[in-house]
């Protein structure tokens, strides 16, 4: 039934049973198997039992993947003198802030030096190790920095050495790779440099980036760089073409601070460790994770030229958001609700600016009469065309999130607490031309995208404001379902949040990514420290079960 008011159609669902049917049919798939019963109670009690064995899996795989193989792979020529006594006295304070946030993770510290086929003591192995006190006593005595002639090093072998001498054996295994010169060889210099090899038809052992770089994806290793000046350029494009994109991190200083290159340090190796979790808790295997990497190669970043690209029309199809806890844990409210279609005409980048686990972003822009609003169009990787059913969940998670914060910003400004949290709201589109659905949200400008948190409970940047308000959606939801994976931009006055992940009581709701209550109070709440604002708002500890 349709009712025409201004430009907005007022929408009565009348297939809510097709969503449903959509729905779990959807789940069965991510099950891996189809349920031989047919009526609609025997399949959801078939969907919940198999629900319930995968979080249990997930659950396990999310408690090894906090076990944490850390290997520095450094460049130990004369130049590198100062990188190596940052290596030295950053660690402990690595560990400190990985404690204090992460609790959960262990790590395992490991480190490989090379220098170049001229030098006596070519390689360096210090195998892992839990003691971190051992391993800078290591760096401290065992480690100069000395030796290298021409301008390119060993890479190769000390890259291949680390991957294939050292004990790998925890589920997350990370490499960071340290150095200011390249390998052997034409394909990794410029050509100011390529005379001054010692080695112009690459490495004297053999070794190619293909042959080492193989070997760590075969190991499910993953690899980030610290670039410390510009002569890696090549050699860091010939490593994306062959396992994707990669962390590269400005490990470049000016002057003679110390403590200005210690704390770079820190800063990437945190960033690795907790990316590295991040992608392993949420992709599982080494397959996914480097088909990401890869598809990461494939976006642009920059804004198109919007005058060279065709106008589109579509439907913008938005639900009205709950106003009641009730009406949240309705888990029909939002099938059998209406919702609303507006037409709307629009222009969209014909590549993304950004890639994740699930979905592509893209640039868009709204051409309606008298006004051109930058968006941001979001399509899942896997989802058949014209089909709907995944998009409207996506738009489910935005508006409860969305409730619930309006709720924890009362809350909060009573106690003190002036800084707002604010979902960003989430619309489907339909592309009439195309028969497509996608998710459209507003773009923010001039304003770095960060996550703060992830799904399987990683603080990966921990701000008080954001943890209580997690915490909260517990509490206010007397401990149905918990709000995480909050991700977005820092504002002055609020964080403006999108993507959130929704853990429920309820395994037949908020897809895939629901871990369930008993699940992620291992994960989140069992780990959350109870914080000023918690505090405040009487908010009480949270016991994993």
């Amino acid at each position: 039934m349709l009712c025409c008011f201004g430009n907005l159609w007022f929408v009565r669902r009348n297939d809510n049973k097709k969503l449903l049917e959509e729905r779990l049919k959807r789940y069965e798939y991510e099950a891996g198997q189809t349920s031989s019963t047919s009526t609609l109670i025997d399949r959801v009690t078939y969907l919940r039992k198999n629900r319930e064995n995968d979080v249990s899996k997930a659950i396990i795989d999310i408690e090894d993947s906090m076990n944490v193989d850390l290997c520095f792979v450094l460049d130990c020529t004369s130049s590198m003198d100062a990188h190596i006594e940052a290596a030295k006295e950053h660690i402990l304070k690595v560990a400190n802030y990985v404690s204090n946030y992460n609790s959960n993770i262990k790590f395992w510290v490991g480190f490989c030096g090379y220098r170049d086929h001229c030098d006596r003591e070519r390689l360096q192995i210090f195998d892992f190790n839990n003691s971190l006190e051992k391993f800078k006593i290591y760096i401290t005595t065992k480690v100069v920095a000395d030796g290298g002639d021409d301008p390119a090093e060993d890479v190769l072998g000390g890259l291949n050495a680390a991957i294939t001498r050292m004990t790998w054996s925890n589920s997350t295994r990370v490499i960071i790779h340290i150095g200011d010169a390249p390998p052997h060889g034409r394909r990794y210099h410029t050509d100011n440099n390529f005379e001054y090899d010692d080695y112009p038809e690459g490495d004297p052992n053999g070794l190619t980036a293909e042959s080492v770089l193989e070997k760590m994806q075969s190991k499910n290793i993953l690899y980030h760089f610290g670039r410390i000046n510009d002569t890696t350029s090549l050699m860091l494009k010939v490593f994306r073409e062959i396992i994707g994109e990669f962390s590269v991190f400005d490990l470049e200083t000016t002057g003679k601070n110390p403590e200005t290159l210690v704390n770079k340090f820190c800063k990437a190796t945190c960033s690795a460790i907790f990316s590295s979790v991040t992608l392993t808790t949420t992709l599982r295997n080494s397959k996914n994770i480097y088909t990401l990497q890869r598809k990461k190669l494939q976006i642009n970043p920059y804004e198109p030229n919007w005058y060279n690209l065709p106008k589109k029309t579509g439907e913008l199809l938005c639900y009205v958001p709950p106003k009641t806890l009730a009406e949240v844990k309705d888990e029909y409210y939002f099938i059998n609700s209406n919702f609303t279609v507006q037409n709307i005409t629009f222009k969209l980048a014909p590549k993304p600016f950004s890639v994740g686990a699930e979905r592509y972003a893209y640039f868009a822009l709204e051409t309606n009469f008298l006004r051109s609003n930058k968006l941001v169009i979001k399509k899942y990787h896997d989802v058949k065309t014209g089909t709907i059913e995944r998009y409207l969940e996506s738009v489910e998670i935005a508006s409860v999130a969305y409730f619930l914060s309006t709720e924890f910003n009362k809350a909060a400004k009573r106690v003190g607490a002036n800084k707002k949290v604010t979902f960003i709201d989430v619309k489907v589109l339909y592309d009439k031309a195309d028969n497509t659905y996608y998710s459209l949200e507003k773009y923010v400008s001039n304003s770095e995208f960060k996550r703060f948190n992830v799904n399987s409970g990683l603080i990966t940047e921990f701000h008080s404001i954001l943890e209580a308000f997690a915490h909260f959606t517990y509490e206010y939801t007397e401990g149905y379902l918990v709000v995480y994976d909050l991700q977005g931009v820092d504002l002055n006055n609020e964080f403006l949040l999108t993507d959130p992940a929704i853990h429920c009581v309820d395994l037949l709701r908020f897809g895939i990514t629901n871990l369930g209550m008993s699940g992620i109070q291992k994960c989140i709440l069992a780990n959350h420290k109870c914080n000023d604002i918690c505090k405040k708002l009487k908010l009480r500890k949270v016991k994993s079960e």
